[in-house]
């Protein structure tokens, strides 16, 4: 049976598709929702277990961006018990049709959208749950399509509060005090104030076609296609006066750059985050069974987080060391985030850093720094014995770096990766 709540057939639609250019090198060999978190996680476990946790089970994901490893981990939706016979988690990649039988990518999320009314339409449902699978955040979902129905609204914007220095970076908003927005922002030079979208949106399904239809006709009389919502899907709906914002009270962090992302993991280390072990709504991810952690003798381990397979014999603080990761005796890391197996040999110092999956810090080499800006040693990646990679610098995927030779791979984020 479709997923109804408040007398409301709804869909979730989960959009998957982007690159995560900002968050390179950790999306140079995976799709930027299947990034680990907190060594245990990926990123879209957050927006599927915050669906399946408030009882939505029609649940679409649009995917474009190194989709394999994604599917992988998604499983037909087994995790969330969301592989049903009617329904549940569809998957939809990027596809031909007679009209474009090259194919084609989205262009945005509007796109996106736009690409697949057809299927919303005969879907039929009351509403429409738009998600992006890259935010950290707990959230019920039911409690927004009430209010979504209560006041009859067009669109339901879910709204946070983020420091004004970062609101140029999302969808701005102003409501007044009944909720209702009054304006709207995409990304402004100057931020309308410190309230944005948690990019969160829950439309009616018969304003959302119908403006998709004339936004897109628009458009396509300019000789283009759309781009992401925020440009002329939410403006338009925003002018009808009919947009409401529903604030989202606790804590939604958007981890679309390497800092953020870095930050996001302190801030579960520092216990600012929101509780994972509550079994009244539990995060749920594709688990892999795995022997315990190994703290061997000699070790010290202080404020870190240690996922399953994980072995330690060195020194660990205040950092997250991820499933089957390796810190040899004699090694410190500190303040620092090591992925899946990825390794740091003996005598070797990791010091706010991340090091990606199956890469490995060699015997006495040095990365990153306690002051300065964040290191990342990429996928698969080798600090070979004695090499230094100082801060700010990042390391691309499969690449080796020889002592007294680092400038010849490690390298300064470019202008794209840092946004």
């Amino acid at each position: 049976m479709p997923t109804r709540i408040d007398g409301q057939r709804v869909l979730a639609i989960v959009l998957a598709g982007g690159r995560g250019s900002r968050l390179s090198p950790l999306t140079d060999e995976r799709a930027k929702p299947a990034v680990p978190f907190l060594g245990t996680y990926r990123l879209i476990d957050f927006t599927l277990s915050n669906l399946v946790n408030s009882g939505v089970q029609d649940v679409w994901v649009i995917e474009q961006y190194l989709p394999h490893g994604l599917n992988d981990h998604l499983s037909g939706g087994r995790p969330w018990d969301l592989d049903r016979t009617r329904g549940g988690l569809v998957v939809l990649p990027p596809f031909a049709s007679p009209e474009k039988e090259d194919g084609e990518f989205a262009q945005g999320n509007a796109h996106a959208l736009a690409q697949h009314a057809h299927l919303i339409r005969e879907f039929a449902p009351d509403v429409v749950l738009v998600l992006s699978a890259d935010h950290v955040y707990r959230l019920d979902y039911a409690q927004v399509i009430r209010a979504h129905v209560e006041r009859g609204a067009a669109v339901t914007m879910v709204t946070t509060e983020v420091d004004r220095a970062e609101a140029g970076r999302f969808g701005n908003v102003q409501a007044d005090a009944s909720g209702r927005v009054t304006a709207f922002a995409y990304k402004p030079d100057t931020p309308l104030g410190r309230t944005v979208t948690a990019e969160v949106f829950l439309y009616d399904t018969r304003a959302l076609l119908r403006t998709l239809t004339e936004v897109q006709r628009a458009a396509r009389k300019q000789d283009r296609e759309l781009g992401d919502y925020g440009e002329e899907l939410l403006p338009a709906l925003v002018k009808g006066g009919n947009a409401w914002a529903f604030p989202l009270r606790g804590y939604w962090r958007d981890v679309g750059t390497v800092e953020a992302y870095f930050a996001a993991h302190r801030d579960f280390l520092d216990g600012r985050g929101f509780p994972l072990h509550d079994d009244r709504w539990p995060f749920v991810t594709a688990s892999t069974t795995r022997p315990p952690t190994e703290v061997r003798p000699g070790a010290a381990v202080s404020g870190a987080l240690l996922c399953g397979g994980a072995v330690i014999a060195g020194e660990v603080t205040r950092s997250v060391v991820a499933p089957n990761a390796v810190v040899e005796r004699g090694a410190v890391v500190r303040d620092s985030i090591l992925q899946p197996g990825a390794v740091v040999r003996a005598g070797a110092v990791v010091t706010r850093a991340i090091v990606d999956h199956e890469a490995t810090v060699g015997a006495k080499a040095s990365v990153g720094r306690a002051r300065g800006k964040l290191t990342v040693i990429g996928a698969g990646a080798t600090v070979q014995p004695g090499a230094v990679i100082g801060p700010g610098l990042h390391v691309p995927r499969r690449r080796t770096v020889k002592a007294g030779q680092e400038d010849r791979v490690a390298r300064p984020p470019s202008e794209d990766e840092q946004g």
